[in-house]
């Protein structure tokens, strides 16, 4: 989920890459021969696949099997190795860390080709609790950005028993999609052009056709001063050939906007979060650059009941584990002891 404010102080400026992605995700990692621009790993052992709830959910694990649960989830347009130096600093201090492609992404499938390909916020916490489940983890630490920040929140929200502690970066995500019909200023409304752009046909086409530069454009404008290259792009960008990728994004977007129904078994869920519900769990929330006028957590501090610090990573863009991955580490450890 991508601020509309910041979003828009940067959309101006940015350039689109002109690169073509040469390769689709697969059920396991294949070795990497260039480094991250933010660390040396490269790449994840090879990936592991569960059926859980609706799908069959690939991911990644590190760290002694025995040890305390960390579960990272991503956002879009990003895939599992925005934790790829993050994890092994994680499993190096004792933790099991699980890393899951969300539904739409990488190897992550529907079990069902009948099932309604749903990208609606209760859904994808749906996900993660019934891997938790599949994978016999009563209870975890749980870090995220983006969707995955909006997905951890919403687990420590409705099933706090499921989750020992928080990291969020941007804070509190969940959407509201009552509040989301009120207009905003036009600069803010600028930020939200991709989202209007799936809003018709012409978007989804659009996306579909140009995926691949359409999201180093938002990995560009959300992280301005992230000087990624092209090889640390593409081994994302291969997860967004997933054949419900294109579904999953554009009814999340349009779901937001009210344009899209979600699914009705997941009302009771819906109307909960509606209610806007406290965080009780320990939770460290982080800002960064891209937050803007949000950086120092004010707007969203009364969210969190428990105990709660707020860090600000400056000179950091959206994707805060793979631009700073030794912080966005040590956020997790430290909360885990708070």
């Amino acid at each position: 989920m991508l601020s509309r404010r910041r979003f828009a102080q940067a959309v101006v400026a940015a350039t689109a890459g002109a690169t073509v992605a040469g390769c689709s995700a697969q059920p396991a990692a294949a070795p990497m021969a260039a480094p991250a621009t933010t660390g040396g790993n490269t790449s994840f052992a090879p990936l592991k696949q569960i059926d859980a709830g609706e799908l069959s959910i690939g991911y990644a694990e590190a760290g002694p099997a025995d040890g305390p649960v960390v579960v990272l989830l991503h956002g879009w347009p990003y895939d599992i190795h925005s934790y790829v130096d993050v994890a092994p600093r994680l499993a190096a201090a004792g933790y099991r860390v699980i890393v899951p492609f969300l539904r739409g992404y990488g190897p992550t499938r529907f079990l069902s080709k009948d099932t309604f390909r749903n990208g609606q916020q209760s859904a994808i916490a749906a996900d993660i609790v019934a891997l938790l489940d599949a994978l016999k983890i009563e209870k975890a630490v749980f870090g995220g950005f983006d969707w995955g920040a909006r997905t951890a929140v919403i687990i420590a929200a409705l099933w706090p028993e499921r989750c020992k502690a928080l990291v969020s970066v941007s804070g509190y995500l969940v959407t509201n999609r009552e509040t989301n019909k009120q207009p905003l200023s036009p600069t803010a409304e600028l930020g939200w052009w991709y989202q209007y752009y799936f809003a018709t046909e012409r978007g989804i086409l659009g996306y579909t056709k140009n995926r691949h530069d359409f999201n180093k454009l938002i990995w560009k404008i959300a992280s301005p001063k992230w000087t990624f290259d092209d090889a640390t792009y593409d081994r994302s960008a291969a997860c967004f050939d997933n054949p419900d990728h294109v579904a999953i994004v554009i009814h999340n977007y349009r779901w937001r906007l009210s344009l899209a129904e979600g699914d009705p078994k997941l009302d009771a869920l819906e109307q909960k979060l509606a209610q806007g519900p406290a965080v009780s769990v320990p939770t460290i929330t982080i800002g960064s650059d891209f937050d803007g006028p949000n950086t120092d957590g004010k707007a969203y501090r009364s969210k969190f009941s428990g105990k709660y610090e707020h860090r600000v990573l400056n000179g950091i863009g959206h994707n805060v584990p793979q631009e700073a991955p030794e912080e966005f580490a040590k956020a997790v450890i430290d909360v885990d002891r708070f």
